[in-house]
């Protein structure tokens, strides 16, 4: 278990930010952390023996925010108390930086669940259109079409974030 330990206190910043980005809320992001540990510190023995436990412990934790998804009906309000969010910027993050941070994270918000979960692990996650096949349990033919979907629900909620996006939707559409 010392192992384990070692790796929660390594990778803990990064799964926060990470579960933070599903979720859109600060608790509930703690909760699908701390579940996403709990589930993967039962498997940690045969998890190390296989190698690198973060596709693993990736898999859960998007596994884990979908189910949470499903089951809750009305969506969370998103928290406004900045001491409280995971840091998302570098300290030397400019004001534009920081505002287009709060739009893309306000956008995201609305969004469906899966729309969400795709484009975290596609551009955030830096994983391949398979690759998030796998991890969301669906097709390459559904996360491309989910992410041409999201894209334009962005460019639609947040122009100002078109350029962000400009190259990831003309490699999604074409």
């Amino acid at each position: 278990m010392d192992e384990f330990e070692s790796y929660v206190r390594a990778r803990s910043a990064a799964l926060a930010r990470t579960a933070y980005l599903l979720t859109g809320d600060v608790q509930h992001a703690e909760d699908l952390l701390q579940e996403t540990l709990t589930r993967v510190a039962d498997r940690w023995p045969a998890l190390v023996r296989k190698g690198d436990p973060d596709p693993f412990v990736r898999k859960v934790m998007y596994h884990r925010a979908v189910d949470t998804w499903r089951r809750r009906r009305a969506r969370p309000e998103l928290t406004t108390d900045d001491a409280a969010r995971p840091e998302l910027h570098a300290a030397g993050d400019d004001a534009e930086t920081v505002v287009r941070r709060l739009v893309l994270r306000d956008a995201l918000a609305r969004l469906t669940a899966r729309q969400r979960a795709v484009l975290v692990l596609r551009f955030y996650g830096d994983h391949t259109e398979a690759q998030t096949a796998e991890i969301l349990g669906c097709s390459v033919n559904t996360v491309k079409s989910q992410t041409r979907h999201a894209l334009g629900r962005l460019r639609d909620l947040a122009p100002e974030l078109l350029e962000t996006f400009a190259t990831a939707g003309r490699a999604e559409t074409s």
